[in-house]
């Protein structure tokens, strides 16, 4: 499986909020530590269900958490 190109901006966001763990994110939204690190790190998706709980854990849009690159650029080569 190759990595998602979804960036994401889940430490930023983990220490703009107190400087809350990964593991305290874990809890939160019902998984495991190392599934928090996984998305972290580009190499997991999140379901559209579990990225809805995450970005209301930080209180902000879907879209301030998850990125995903604009492929306009490549679709006109």
């Amino acid at each position: 499986m190759k990595p998602t190109r979804v960036t994401n901006s889940l430490r930023a966001l983990r220490f703009a909020s107190g400087e809350m763990t990964q593991a305290e994110l874990a809890d939160r939204i019902g998984v495991t530590r190392q599934t928090i690190i996984a998305i972290e790190q580009g190499r997991y998706s999140p379901s559209l269900e579990m990225a809805f709980l995450i970005a209301r854990v930080f209180k902000v849009p879907l879209d301030d958490v998850f990125h995903y690159p604009d492929t306009s650029e490549e679709d006109s080569q």
